[in-house]
């Protein structure tokens, strides 16, 4: 297969530079922003491929002569490596109920690691196939030893959990976000349950996904609350690039 990657996007741009896909003769895995941009490079894509060819590269301005209006310039490194290595952040979800489940499906394609965890077998057992799940008898344990960076989503069956889970994370300066399923009373009694144990609970987002909608669809709740996340992730990402310029 060829590699086609974006080296660098300049401009009004469907993709990102980093972005990638894979071409094999009859196949094509991934996306550099589909239009006539992808179509030209998996034809040459597929050139290599006839004539061995190791490595190429293409510079393409988006404009009205290749039938496309972005109006940005994107440069293509082709060539015959394996995907670059990424290392996503964990989604660590509280709970395997409906809603639990729902999310960690919804997460699924996105560029987060989601895992699925409770107390109770018979709840895990009923996520989707292929999703990553921890069975475990202490959950805030896995809060205690989550990467720094990780997102915490909070939705068990148990409030007095959810309230332990919350404060152990939010005694952590280091975690992403720290989210609770909820309603403004319940959200009303952490405030109180957290002020009692001198915990600052400003930064705990419940009801989580509630900026988007009031809808208590277990599968809109958790498509909001990727929604909310996937915000959180890219403002995170943009703070750092803009550090790590300074």
């Amino acid at each position: 297969m060829i590699r086609v990657r974006i080296i660098s996007a300049r401009g009004s741009t469907p993709r990102e530079a980093g972005a990638e896909m894979f071409v094999g003769p009859d196949s094509v895995d991934g996306t550099i922003g589909g239009g006539q941009l992808e179509y030209m490079a998996i034809d040459r894509a597929r050139q290599m491929l006839k004539t061995g060819e190791g490595e190429a590269e293409m510079d393409i301005p988006l404009g009205p002569e290749i039938g496309q209006c972005c109006g940005g310039r994107v440069h293509l490194g082709l060539d015959r490596k394996g995907p670059e290595p990424q290392e996503y952040p964990d989604v660590l979800i509280f709970g395997a109920g409906h809603v639990g489940r729902a999310l960690a499906l919804a997460l699924h394609p996105l560029p987060v690691n989601a895992v699925l965890i409770d107390q109770r077998p018979e709840e895990l057992s009923l996520a989707a196939s292929g999703l990553d799940t921890r069975l475990t008898p202490l959950p805030e344990s896995e809060i205690r030893h989550a990467r720094p960076g990780s997102f915490i989503v909070i939705v068990t069956h148990d409030h007095a959990l959810d309230f332990l889970l919350a404060a152990e994370a939010l005694a952590r300066n280091d975690l992403a976000y720290t989210g609770m399923i909820g309603s403004a009373t319940k959200r009303a009694q952490f405030d109180r349950f957290a002020h009692k144990r001198g915990i600052d609970p400003a930064p705990l987002i419940s009801p989580i996904g509630a900026g988007f909608s009031s809808d208590k669809r277990p599968a809109v709740i958790a498509a909001f609350t990727a929604a909310e996340l996937m915000a959180r992730l890219n403002t995170t990402a943009s703070m750092s690039r803009h550090s790590c310029n300074i």
